[in-house]
């Protein structure tokens, strides 16, 4: 984190009467608390520890409560966009701990949020500056605001840098692209006025049912830890907070289930530590995230913001967590309405501040928080010690993010210049075009040439949408491409586009047609019969099929999971016509799409790219960008596999083969592993090393790799580490991932990959819970996914 101590200028900015009485703005410092002399809180050259001592001091009961709760922004529980004489009324009148979602222009099914103060952007700055004024200048203490905001996929405002969702991220394995992902999100932030990101999420997603698949970096830990970590890295490199989220088992609801649905958790202890909270524990630790989001799930009859185990033992004893932890929305109430455990809606604010929330958040006034809160403490039935400590917190984020320095944006008109640039665009597209996973190529259909198929059929019910360009927690109003659009655009003066939709998404009695099929309607009927007529002037099928922003997301858990509605039969009769198919799916989680694998020659996932995604999607299926994506899930063949996942314990995986088997009841195996992707070239790995080949259990150990680009075509390739256990004192893992490196090749060109293993990486969790490197074999394996293993070497842990 950089060290923020500039000093503050004379603001050039209006003040009030009452600010120019105390002249508050002083070379160097601010009196915020208007009493003419510099105190310790207000001096920068004290420590953080001594400036909140200070502060903390000086503070009324109801001036630190109001550090405790959250207003949501503009349209979602504030009234007004601009401070108003009424705010002197409200209880804000003695602070707030954060305000969210401020005036970003917010488009969404539930809350749409529209402002004239996001754009241009600038506007925004000036508009926050003057927010964040009333806040220093009309609050006793002049406490300063953290003004939060989302950002799983870029920063959740009116035309910022968008990205794609988080599975695509995932799918990159870049972990410097999401570095620079990370300091586009925090800069932009950061100009905008926003001084806390709520990224990166860092939940495995372990139930390919859970609609929230597409928000997730995917299923594997150690992945989601090494990308999680550089998010966290960029965003907080450029002076802004990054919120962990969602802290923990939050990800692996009982069904897969969400929504209403109580989340309910079904992890052993040891899974628990070894899946759940590894990434946590892991970016923690090594990116020091300023913010933790505390999740509404209960874990072992415990709701975890009610647990001092999971919020104070674990998360600041254990991995050495010191920001300041933010409820998930309704979270606090959960405890009382839908865990049961609490006996009234106050005993449930009593027992998340006494596990170690700091700031409780939800779509009500902050009121029906903060009165509660006062309540208690008034009965004693919470300490002044346990408040201070929650309040503490919160202070010493808000001084680690300079806001006692310096409380405005510096230069609102810069934000003009340095948000959404051409150079952030660029990124952007690399990132879109490094999302893609080509899954299946036959024959080498792809990349299309356009002199064999001039004339192309594109089609599917995805082909002309756009909404998931724009799904929920990341930038609106962006112009968006349509993959129709995009390939109309490459092919302009090149040859023939037709389009026909084929079929919806969904079908009328979707979902329940999932379960009892209906016949085709006479009108759904007709469009095939249309698209089958089309197909025949075509020389080559394009095929956009999938899920958008209402099949998955948020609350938007599935049953099942082939594509939804008449999409089946729609592929089924265009591959029937003897024409070759190449099907594109815009999807938020894995498919079973075993049909379509066993007949279409040619699959491309595409997840839910940005709103690039024609461009990039044309560019893939031509030729111009080589996919070298990679599954981050798993893609089971049917749901009745799940649990199904990378990685799993020995054997709890396999068939129904061996020696003491002899039936044959049930569908085996991935319908693709994780770490799965083709490219349009070939690779070839040799000369794996490991060295030392005999160490102890506290060194490094280094493993270097050759790969070799042996096809024709430049392209992308990810070298994937994974590492054995051969005998533990515990079951652990079969083999689990333990590096990866993404790298560019021309052909013929040559690279040496080379991986660190700490000791960590060879750690499990013992009979007494206790992190260790036992002595023994271990086998290093490289590989192009997690089945596709290339070498394979031994080393000695002595």
């Amino acid at each position: 984190m950089k060290k923020f101590t500039l000093l503050l200028p004379l603001l050039v900015v209006s003040v009030t009467a009452s600010a120019q009485k105390t002249n508050i703005y002083h070379k160097g410092w601010v009196d915020f608390n208007k009493n003419g002399r510099m105190d310790v809180f207000e001096d920068p050259k004290q420590t953080t520890d001594k400036r909140v001592a200070d502060l903390l001091s000086q503070m009324t009961v109801d001036e630190k409560t109001c550090q405790m709760a959250t207003l949501y922004g503009y349209k979602r529980v504030l009234k007004d966009e601009m401070p108003t004489d009424r705010w002197k009324t409200e209880v804000w009148k003695d602070g707030i701990a954060n305000i969210d979602e401020e005036l970003n222009n917010l488009t969404s099914h539930t809350d749409d949020a529209p402002t004239q103060y996001s754009f241009p952007y600038s506007k925004h700055a000036s508009a926050i500056n003057t927010i964040q004024k009333w806040f220093v200048e009309e609050t006793r203490m002049g406490i300063p605001v953290d003004f939060t905001n989302e950002g799983i996929h870029g920063l959740n405002h009116d035309r910022a840098t968008p990205l794609p969702a988080p599975i695509g991220i995932g799918s990159t394995w870049d972990k410097q692209l999401v570095r620079r992902a990370g300091q586009t999100v925090g800069r932009e932030a950061k100009a905008l006025g926003y001084t806390n990101v709520y990224a990166p999420i860092l939940d495995p997603a372990r139930d390919q049912r859970w609609g929230r698949v597409v928000e997730c970096y995917g299923e594997n830990p150690f992945l989601i830890a090494e990308m999680g970590k550089q998010m966290v890295l960029g965003i907080q490199e450029e002076g802004v907070a990054s919120t962990l989220k969602h802290y923990a088992v939050y990800s692996i609801p009982k069904g897969g289930r969400d929504g209403s649905a109580r989340t309910d958790p079904h992890v052993a202890p040891r899974e628990m530590h070894q899946v759940y909270l590894y990434p946590f524990r892991r970016v923690i630790q090594e990116a020091h995230p300023m913010g933790v989001m505390s999740s509404y799930n209960d874990y072992d009859g415990v709701p975890v913001t009610g647990s001092y185990y999971f919020l104070t033992q674990l998360l600041r004893q254990q991995f050495g967590f010191d920001g300041y932890v933010v409820s998930d929305s309704e979270a606090v109430e959960y405890i009382y309405s839908k865990h049961k455990v609490a006996a009234d809606y106050k005993d449930a604010v009593r027992q998340a501040v006494e596990a170690g929330l700091n700031v409780r958040t939800n779509f009500t006034p902050p009121q029906t928080f903060i009165l509660p809160l006062r309540e208690l403490i008034k009965e004693n039935r919470i300490s002044m010690k346990t408040i201070d400590a929650r309040v503490g917190d919160v202070l010493r984020v808000k001084f680690r993010l300079g806001l006692f320095d310096y409380p405005y944006v510096k230069d609102p008109k810069a934000a003009d210049k340095v948000v959404h640039t051409k150079a952030d665009a660029a990124m952007s597209l690399q990132m879109n075009r490094e999302s893609m996973v080509l899954l299946k190529n036959e024959n080498n259909l792809l990349p299309l040439d356009v002199k064999k198929y001039p004339r192309i059929l594109v089609t599917g019910p995805l082909a002309a949408e756009t909404n998931y360009t724009i799904s929920r927690y990341g930038p609106s109003h962006n112009k968006m491409t349509s993959v129709l659009d995009g390939i109309k655009n490459y092919m302009d003066g090149k040859g023939l586009v037709i389009y026909t939709k084929g079929c919806d998404i969904v079908d009328a009695t979707w979902p329940e047609s999932e379960i009892i099929e209906t016949p085709l309607t006479d009108a759904e009927q007709r469009e095939i019969d249309n698209t089958i007529e089309r197909a025949k002037e075509s020389d080559v099928i394009i095929a956009v099929v999938g899920e958008d922003v209402d099949r998955v997301g948020e609350s938007l858990s599935r049953t099942g999971l082939n594509l939804p509605g008449r999409q089946l039969k729609l592929i089924q009769a265009l591959q029937a016509t003897g024409k070759p198919v190449v099907m594109v799916m815009i999807n938020g989680q894995p498919l079973t799409i075993n049909w379509e694998n066993k007949y279409v020659p040619a699959i491309l996932e595409a997840w839910f790219p940005s709103v690039q995604s024609g461009q990039v999607i044309a560019e893939t299926l031509f030729g111009d960008n080589n996919p070298g994506g990679k599954l981050p899930i798993t893609f089971p063949k049917t749901t009745g596999q799940i649990e199904f996942n990378f990685p799993f314990k020995p054997n709890s995986q396999a068939g129904q083969s061996g020696p003491n088997s002899w039936g044959k009841t049930s569908i085996n195996g991935a319908l693709y592993p994780f770490g799965y992707g083709l490219s349009y070239t070939q690779f070839e790995y040799s000369n794996l090393m490991v060295s030392p080949e005999k160490g102890n259990s506290q060194g490094d150990v280094t493993v270097t790799v050759d790969v070799t680009n042996t096809g024709q075509r430049k392209g992308d390739d990810v070298v994937q580490l994974y590492l054995k256990d051969d005998v533990s004192t515990v079951t652990t893992y079969e083999y689990d991932l333990r590096g990866f490196e993404r790298i560019t090749l021309n052909p013929g060109e040559k690279k040496t990959v080379r991986f660190t293993l700490h000791p960590d990486d060879l750690a499990l969790l013992d009979k007494n819970m206790n992190w260790t490197v036992e002595p023994g074999t271990f086998q290093v394996w490289i590989g192009q996914s997690s089945e596709d293993i290339k070498l394979k070497k031994t080393f000695t842990v002595e």
